[in-house]
């Protein structure tokens, strides 16, 4: 068998997902389909690339040396077709491509954006991976990403981004049934629900990690149950578990959502994009964002404008979720004040 760029791009995503499971999904793959190529890959090779572990794979001494020589080459490439597309999209018309994690701020971002740049194609690719989507806009398949960072879990930030901190610390809340024994509380107690089964998504980066750190610090450990939110939200419903959740959800009828005392679950919320990136979306020279946000570590022109219309949209979300603008009017965020034009 011949070694393609293919071949040495999911030997990166298995060393850098430390699982095959996790870089299945961070390849958009099945994971026998990924264990059958890796089976074939070191067959070729004559070697095992990765020791496989309870707890995930790790590469072998043999593995390290590939890694090292295919890395440089995988980068070698996204920057080739990063550069085709950029000289694609130039003749093709203005266009915007935007990656996210899921947020209620989405819809009323993207309305704010069609009003800024009438003409301009401005599409939206979701993904349960924060990591993924941040590989997709150094590789020139987005040009920009909203994001969320689970509290100490780092996000693995490709060299050269640009970013922006909408929130520095988003608190995440709980979703219970109505008739949950919590759910009468304003302010719920972790200690009050360590009999509760808790779920989880585990494909979300951080997700399962940092919960695990939380529960622990308090010396829980409940019962877990792993699956994707829209399952979660059914489970919930008639009582059968718990699970984290956003503080702008608008649950269900037979649900509620409160917060957890003290706030121990926190994400980062991020705006990430390439240098140049809005150039292609008709924006170019709308203005650079430096000095406009003390969590800006750049920016890039008309950034200043996307960025706004996400932090509007995001504030309106916020407000129309009564427990989070409570929460917001007990801690005196500057959310609930609109910033000065």
């Amino acid at each position: 068998m011949e070694l393609e760029v293919r071949h040495l791009r999911a030997l990166c995503a298995i060393a850098d997902a430390g699982s095959l499971h996790k870089a299945a999904r961070q390849l958009g793959m099945s994971q026998p389909s990924l264990t059958t190529q890796l089976r074939r890959i070191e067959n070729s090779l004559g070697a095992e690339l990765f020791s496989r572990e309870r707890t995930g794979c790790r590469p072998t001494l043999l593995g390290h040396s590939v890694l090292s020589r295919a890395r440089p080459l995988v980068a070698g490439m996204a920057v080739l077709v990063s550069e085709a597309r950029a000289a694609a999209d130039r003749s093709a018309g203005p266009r915007l491509r935007i990656g996210s994690t899921a947020s209620r701020a989405l819809a009323g971002w993207l309305r704010r954006l069609r009003e800024r740049l009438p003409g301009t194609d401005i599409s939206l690719q979701m993904d349960v991976s924060a990591n993924a989507l941040l590989r997709q806009v150094a590789g020139g398949g987005l040009d920009v990403a909203f994001v969320h960072e689970v509290e100490g879990c780092p996000l693995r930030v490709p060299a050269g981004l640009d970013r922006r901190v909408l929130v520095e610390r988003e608190p995440q809340f709980i979703s219970l049934a109505r008739d949950h024994p919590a759910a009468g509380s304003q302010i719920v107690e972790l200690a009050d629900l360590a009999a509760d089964r808790w779920m989880i998504d585990p494909t979300v980066d951080g997700e399962w990690d940092g919960l695990r750190r939380v529960l622990g610090a308090a010396g829980l450990n409940p019962p877990v149950l792993h699956g994707d939110y829209l399952t979660a939200s059914s489970l919930i419903a008639v009582g059968e578990a718990i699970a984290p959740c956003q503080p702008t959800s608008v649950p269900r009828e037979d649900m509620v959502v409160r917060p957890l005392r003290d706030d121990p679950l926190g994400v980062r919320l991020l705006l990430f994009s390439r240098p140049g990136a809005y150039e292609g979306a008709g924006i170019a020279g709308a203005g650079s964002g430096a000095g406009t946000d003390a969590g800006a570590d750049g920016d890039g022109p008309g950034g200043a404008e996307v960025y706004a219309d996400l932090e509007a949209a995001y504030r309106e979300a916020a407000l129309q979720a009564v427990v989070y603008r409570q929460w917001l009017m007990r801690n005196k965020s500057p959310l609930l004040h609109a910033p000065a034009a």
